[in-house]
């Protein structure tokens, strides 16, 4: 008997470690990187309005960092960590990819749209913008759509997906554009302001963005049809489902408790620093589709050119 009492014990026992909760020793991927240095690395854009910019303290804000901190929240719930330690570190749309897959940021939390051919290096959670690219010059210049652009010159940020939506338009179009290169967004667009360039291409939003936030917003107009279109997602790295399901799991929660609709009033509906602009966007029927159905990563599926 006392043989059988010991053997059942033993059995309970091994029972209790199988359903105990998951700790830092069994953690995997990017969640036990976060337990092991007591850091979630955040990567951020300096001038993607409003998703992810620096205001008048050199402190990054914006729509997609707002969503990126109620995913670090969870963490901090998930890991049992309320102290954890947040580090923002700035990206570029040329060197976000790597520094993802270098394990230099945990996520990228910017203007990121969720591509096909992207997605053979980095994961995405689920979408929370939809856009497409457009064209933005000074009103003086007397262009008036893309082939208008024949023969001139167009800068573009390296790295982007509207990069190569231009030039492939060029191509078919046999415009002879001459392209110049430019390390961001705002540079892309000074040279724009000052006349080194006739256009820029980039998703309207961020034009839009740009405009607003000009010394002179009225010299400037967004003009053309969508080039392409581009669901804007958080990055994440590849072959990490347990960090996946929480992030998935965390955007989800926003859209599914409506909270999503008040962040984005408060971005994209009402003044936001540092200029106090007001873009008076209204959401797009592409981006309530996104919303209702957060689980369909199709992408474009959900795209303001078809919807």
């Amino acid at each position: 008997m006392k043989r059988f009492s010991t053997l059942m014990m033993s059995l309970v026992a091994a029972a209790a470690l199988l359903t105990a909760p998951v700790h830092a020793q069994e953690l995997t991927g990017t969640l036990k990187k976060i337990k092991d240095t007591g850091v979630v690395k955040v990567g951020h854009r300096d001038a993607s309005v409003p998703f992810s910019y620096l205001d008048d303290q050199q402190k990054p804000i914006g729509y997609g960092m707002d969503i990126c901190a109620k995913i670090v929240d969870r963490i901090k719930a998930e890991l049992k960590m309320p102290n954890l330690k947040v580090e923002f570190v700035p990206v570029t749309s040329q060197t976000r990819i790597p520094v993802l897959m270098g394990g230099n940021i945990d996520m990228e939390c910017g203007s990121t749209t969720n591509s096909v051919e992207r997605q053979k290096q980095v994961a995405f959670a689920p979408t929370y913008f939809v856009t497409g690219t457009k064209i933005i010059v000074k009103k003086s210049s007397g262009i008036k759509g893309y082939d208008d652009l024949k023969g001139k010159t167009v800068v573009f940020t390296q790295g982007t997906t509207n990069e190569r939506a231009m030039k492939a338009y060029n191509d078919e179009k046999k415009l002879g554009i001459n392209f110049i290169p430019a390390k961001d967004h705002a540079e892309s667009f000074l040279a724009v302001d000052t006349g080194r360039a006739v256009a820029f291409p980039m998703d309207d939003i961020l034009l839009y963005g740009l405009k607003a936030g000009a010394r002179n917003p009225n010299d400037f107009e967004v003009i053309g049809e969508f080039l392409s279109d581009d669901p804007y997602a958080i990055m994440l790295r590849k072959d990490d489902p347990a960090f996946k399901k929480l992030v998935d799991d965390t955007v989800s929660a926003l859209y599914k408790s409506g909270e999503i609709n008040k962040l984005y009033t408060k971005w994209f509906e009402s003044p936001i620093p540092p200029k106090g602009i007001n873009l008076n966007f209204p959401m797009s029927d592409g981006l309530k589709a996104a919303i209702k159905n957060p689980n369909d990563t199709g992408v474009g599926a959900c795209g303001r050119m078809k919807c």
